[in-house]
């Protein structure tokens, strides 16, 4: 059980790390060198020049101005006083809304963190407890949690009064900024400009027709349906094979260019390489000449590929963008039901078109449910399988258990440093370490499930996230720990004392989790924004493969915000606070420390390095509350449960209204709330439409969208491209090439109008 000597020495070496990294980030980013390292934003909306320009040679790397040292931590107020609007035009309106989530945690946690202080801390404090309970190991630290107050005592009533202002004072809190962000977002939808989105949607599982190709169909289908509004459309192709040829010489380009480089410095030798995997093994040969051999195989089978693309039917899938000439008509076509079959002509709001994710576009329908099916059943096994190594790294913390595993060690972990190393640091850092693998093996599961945007994979790998971070971080980490700590009690202890030692040993693994918070919240902050990955490789970059200013700036490395592991991040430390507040008070102050880090250091971030793939104008923040709402939830039946053991379960009853109400508001605020972040209003859509028509009158809008969907492989290439209904056609008396209405048995599934059309063989009119 971790002292309070464990927790300052570990707060100590995480204090030391902090400072440190944020001292080398205040030394590097004032170097001319590292300039598009620390600022790429700025460089990217060409705001900012090249510091090296017009400087001699030495200044053009190290800044020798001693000024600048001096006031080498003037950032944090610099990004603190950036406001809110002028935020939101620079970085957008989904990394202000993150950012905000920093800021809730520090609105919600300080008035509760005070409270706590005056009232639970003196209340656990005088328990005078665990001093009466036999082998059982605490600290002083301890003594601070609920623990200490002895069963059936009418202190508990504190406890009990507090969890309802804990809950009250929440859900106050988060009514108000899910107020507040859907405001902004409705202020942002108004205010956007013009984006190829706003008047698109995409159309999935489109019926296959004998008589009619998919591109053909989608026309017909929608100058019946929607002959008022229709524009054109752009049909999907498979082209995930040419996009992997294209990345593949892409590689391939980039080699050519370092050896190029390397050659035009030392011209008196060409650069040789072996032809195995890599360059490691195989045989010798000239490295450009090797390379330039590469660039013409694969610009000969992307040839082929394209080609092959556009004349093959089957490359064109069962979906298709479908633009229209008002916001108004998009609006009504992706929030409808387009056919009497639901599970045809599924229409919704299409992504931006740099959100889109090309790969699953091209993953048949009915196979998606068939993947996600597969895909929940490997997130269980994923998740219970890692219970294993969390069971293991929380036994880190249980010095008995390594002295008995490692007698031989017992001399070195009974010194003090080492002992307080082993319980304040190595069990948080070792979790970090596992977790590290984790966002790339649920970002992958959610890409198999086969969702079309970027946005929306982040959200699902998010919710992925948080689950096993509950289930395996919190949940695993109690329930391990206090077997780990108390198995000689549960071994001596009769059946009945079980649930009594349970519900003493849970409030005590907050030493644990506050060395987590100092691992990860103080250290892992600090050391996101050395930004040491991208500033090797920006460096290795610059010196190895840039030629001219054009290659510099495309060696900048950006960084993105990752919502799939960060949003989930930041709501696991509002799920220890909920659950801690009224437990163990003592964790509070870490849990705050970390969000005003946090919130200083997204902040600069944001501003300065983070340049967003996508914007999909706060959409995941329905995702953020109802994750809070789970963590209030359950920090409140844990509250119920601890409570049952202390032998005060018929006050307990009085705690039953929580959840309940809890529930309830949740409810409410997805129903006043929620549709603003999956719906565009009518009335919106008509005033932006109305105010598009008075400025820009001439706006030609079929030259504006016809390539906005085309997929990246093929922009910049001719091909076949979709016919166009002219604007001025309004007649929703469509030719179609069916032969017969008795020959079309999908005439039924493939319209959802009755709208009679000549057929393009005879003037009989059939059903489209």
């Amino acid at each position: 059980m971790a002292s309070v000597q464990d927790i300052g020495l570990s707060a100590a070496i995480n204090l030391l790390s902090a400072f440190a990294f944020l001292f080398a980030f205040a030394m590097l980013r004032l170097q001319p060198v590292n300039d598009r390292v620390y600022f790429p934003k700025w460089y990217l909306k060409g705001i900012r020049g090249s510091p090296t320009r017009s400087r001699g040679i030495m200044t053009r790397f190290v800044n020798l101005d001693w000024t600048t040292y001096v006031k080498f931590l003037n950032w944090m107020p610099a990004a603190l006083q950036m406001p809110e609007p002028e935020l939101i035009e620079h970085a957008g309106l989904d990394s202000a809304v993150y950012i905000r989530i920093y800021l809730l945690g520090l609105k919600m946690f300080v008035p509760i963190t005070l409270l706590a202080f005056g009232v639970l801390v003196p209340v656990n404090w005088t328990g005078e407890t665990l001093e009466n309970i036999d082998d059982l190991t605490f600290s002083n630290v301890d003594k601070l949690s609920i623990s200490n107050v002895p069963p059936g005592s009418p202190r508990f009533w504190a406890h009990i009064t507090m969890t309802y202002v804990i809950t009250f004072w929440t859900c106050y809190i988060l009514y108000m900024e899910y107020k507040a962000v859907a405001n902004m977002r409705l202020r942002h939808l108004a205010a956007e400009s013009r984006r190829p989105d706003q008047l698109t949607v995409l159309v999935r599982n489109v019926p296959p027709d004998p008589d009619e190709s998919v591109n053909e169909h989608v026309e017909h289908f929608f100058c019946v349906n929607h002959p008022d509004h229709y524009l054109c459309h752009q049909v999907v192709y498979n082209a995930n094979d040419l996009a992997k040829l294209v990345a593949q010489r892409k590689a391939m380009q980039n080699w050519l260019t370092y050896y190029e480089n390397k050659f035009e410095r030392k011209p008196s030798s060409r650069p040789t390489t072996k032809t195995g995997y890599g360059g490691f093994w195989g045989t010798t040969v000239d490295a450009i000449d090797f390379y330039t051999s590469k660039m013409d195989i694969l610009a000969e089978q992307e040839a082929v590929e394209r080609e092959k693309i556009m004349n093959d039917p089957k490359a064109i899938m069962p979906a298709a963008f479908v633009s229209f000439r008002s916001r108004w008509g998009t609006a009504v076509c992706a929030q409808t039901q387009q056919c009497h079959n639901p599970t045809i002509w599924l229409t919704e709001w299409a992504p931006e078109p740099r959100d889109v994710f090309w790969d699953n576009l091209a993953i048949p329908y009915v196979e998606l449910s068939i993947r996600r099916l597969l895909t929940t059943v490997a997130l269980f096994f994923l998740i219970f399988c890692f219970m294993i190594p969390i069971a293991f790294v929380q036994s880190l913390a249980n010095l008995e258990g390594i002295q008995k595993v490692l007698p031989f060690l017992k001399p070195v972990i009974e010194m003090k440093t080492v002992k307080s190393v082993i319980q304040g640091f190595l069990p948080g850092i070792a979790l970090k370490i596992f977790l590290i693998i984790l966002p790339t093996i649920l970002m992958t599961m959610s890409q198999i499930e086969g969702y079309t945007s970027l946005s929306y994979l982040d959200r699902r790998s998010a919710e992925k996230y948080f689950w096993f971070i509950i289930v395996n971080v919190f949940l695993g980490s109690i329930i391990t720990g206090t077997a780990f700590q108390q198995l000689k009690s549960f071994l001596e202890q009769p059946p009945t004392e079980i649930p009594k030692t349970v519900g003493v040993s849970i409030p005590m693994k907050a030493t644990f989790f506050i060395t987590y918070i100092m691992v990860d919240g103080w250290a892992g902050i600090a050391a996101e924004i050395l930004r040491v990955v991208p500033l090797v490789i920006f460096h290795l970059k610059n010196t190895f493969l840039v030629k001219t200013e054009q290659d510099r700036q495309q060696a900048m490395d950006p960084g993105h915000l990752d919502f799939a592991t960060s949003e989930p991040r930041i709501q696991f430390y509002f799920l220890l606070g909920l659950v801690y507040a009224a437990v163990a008070p003592i964790l509070l102050p870490f849990i705050i420390v970390f969000f005003a880090f946090a919130y200083v250091v997204f902040r600069h971030q944001v501003i300065n390095v983070y340049d967003q793939k996508y914007e999909s104008g706060a959409r995941y923040w329905p995702d953020v509350h109802r994750r809070l709402i789970i963590c209030l939830i359950i920090s409140q039946l844990l509250m119920m449960g601890l409570l049952s053991t202390k032998k005060f379960a018929k006050v307990t009853a009085l705690l039953l209204p929580q959840p309940i109400l809890t529930f309830w508001f949740y409810r409410y605020c997805a129903g006043r709330f929620e549709s603003a972040f999956s719906k565009f209003p009518l009335q919106e859509a008509m005033v932006k439409d109305t105010l598009e028509k008075a400025t820009e009158p001439n706006l030609n809008l079929k030259e504006y969208l016809k390539d906005a969907y085309v997929h990246p492989v093929f922009k910049g290439n001719d091909f076949d491209r979709p016919r166009v209904v002219d604007e001025e056609e309004s007649n929703p008396l469509v030719r179609t090439k069916r032969t017969s209405q008795g020959t079309t048995r999908y005439n039924s599934e493939a319209s959802s109008s009755a709208t009679t059309t000549p057929v393009a063989n005879n003037d009989s009119p059939r059903l489209m």
